[in-house]
């Protein structure tokens, strides 16, 4: 797919899809709740319909509407109530269903096997099965390379304290999730807090679960019960265009019902960081969740750095960061950053590889980047290697480069955002 420069700022307002990670979430605890679970603006993107399909395979009745693709109801059928799947379980490139739907998997009463594409076999899932093993799950890797397709018989768990080499929500989640069916208490301790939607919604749901500092502990005994979610924005989707409007001069632009929850916002500060200015506006809570309409206009940035505890606050929006900092005067520097090489693809040698393609001064460092920015950007081939988030941060990084930018594999944002060129077209002609 190729793409130009524009010659136009960015205007309008837009409503941003579905939180993913939220939306994964939902769909999993409604499963595994007693009663019916509603929830609105779901994410139909293919990730999410992954876990959807996983849940469907083990007997849980999902009711979808081609119509409204964005509301889902979910018949769940209890802690216990899974059934032995017919087939084995596809995961799609969808990390988030592989690893937190293992955790659920360790406690059951019968066999099954995850896999997913050629990305997610290649994912790192020792994170997982170590401490699954420490809590008695018998779960292993199919190629014993600690990695998909992972086969998983589920036993008596109990409950562990479990000290986290990575801040990870997905790490966190899995445990969490498998101390739902242990015979004691499991705490997962982690060296920065990562994203916390497990802990707020599995205690809307009325899981027995508390949190202190970075430290979250869950209890088995307590069943979950339906409920209504409503799934604010995708701050990570919103990124692309908050990016767009502080690069492109003369943009304004007003993004609704944005997830704004603090383990989430770091993009936002690190706009402000640059000197740009993002104004809330309409501020509201639903679930444990804060949202906002994002008001960003155009303000030339300087560079920053960004590291320790803000990266797990960005960890998805480094990408489009990496282009942000490539249009900002001086110098930007990111570290902490590793776990960007073991995401869908190795997303750190890869925006070093295609930025540098556009004539940024960036060089690659072991966990992160140093970015000198201010100089013209060009267009040039950019490899996606099926990730869509470099997808979407070159279509954005193309708006600030002269001549043509083609983008291999452009249509993988339908992973996260099926209608982010769309979205992205509407702010350019308004």
């Amino acid at each position: 797919m190729k793409f130009y420069p524009t010659d136009k700022p960015l205007h309008g307002q837009l409503d941003i899809p579905g939180d993913k990670s939220i939306s994964h979430r939902a769909v999993m605890f409604g499963s595994l709740a007693n009663g019916t679970t509603e929830i609105s603006h779901f994410l139909p993107g293919a990730d999410c319909l992954s876990t959807i399909s996983c849940f469907r395979s083990m007997g849980i009745d999902i009711e979808t509407n081609p119509e409204h693709p964005d509301h889902v109801i979910v018949h769940g059928k209890g802690l216990h109530g899974l059934n032995a799947p017919d087939t084995v379980l596809d995961c799609g490139n969808s990390g988030t269903t592989t690893r937190l739907i293992s955790g659920i998997l360790a406690g059951q009463d019968f066999p099954c096997t995850l896999t997913g594409d050629a990305s997610i076999q290649k994912r790192p899932m020792n994170r997982i099965i170590e401490p699954l093993t420490q809590m008695g799950a018998c779960i292993t890797s199919e190629r014993d390379n600690g990695c998909a397709p992972l086969q998983i018989i589920g036993q008596p768990l109990h409950g562990i304290t479990y000290h986290s080499p990575v801040a990870s929500a997905q790490v966190k989640s899995c445990l969490l999730l498998a101390g739902l069916y242990a015979d004691s208490a499991t705490t997962v301790i982690e060296p920065a807090l990562s994203r916390n939607h497990t802990e707020l919604m599995l205690r809307h749901f009325g899981a027995d679960l508390s949190s202190d500092g970075l430290a979250a502990t869950i209890h088995p005994g307590n069943e979950l019960s339906g409920i209504s979610v409503k799934v604010p924005g995708d701050i990570s989707s919103a990124a692309y265009f908050l990016a767009a409007a502080c690069m492109i001069p003369g943009s304004e632009i007003l993004l609704r019902h944005v997830g704004t929850n603090p383990t989430r916002d770091g993009i936002l500060r690190v706009i402000q960081d640059m000197g740009g200015t993002v104004t809330y506006r309409r501020l509201s809570a639903s679930g444990g969740e804060s949202t906002a309409d994002l008001e960003v206009r155009y303000t030339p940035l300087h560079g920053t750095v960004i590291e320790g505890s803000l990266i797990p606050t960005l960890i998805d929006e480094i990408p489009i960061i990496a282009v942000l900092a490539s249009t900002a005067e001086g110098t930007t520097v990111i570290r902490d950053a590793g776990e960007l090489k073991v995401k869908e693809s190795n997303r750190l040698d890869l925006m070093v590889e295609n930025l540098s393609r556009m004539g940024v001064d960036i060089t690659g460092t072991d966990d992160g980047m140093i970015i000198n920015g201010g100089k013209p950007l060009h267009g040039a081939l950019i490899d996606s290697h099926l990730d869509h988030r470099i997808a979407m941060s070159f279509a954005i990084a193309s708006l600030a480069a002269d001549g043509e930018t083609e983008i291999r594999d452009a249509e993988c944002v339908n992973i996260s955002y099926p209608e982010f060129y769309r979205d992205l077209k509407f702010l350019l002609q308004q």
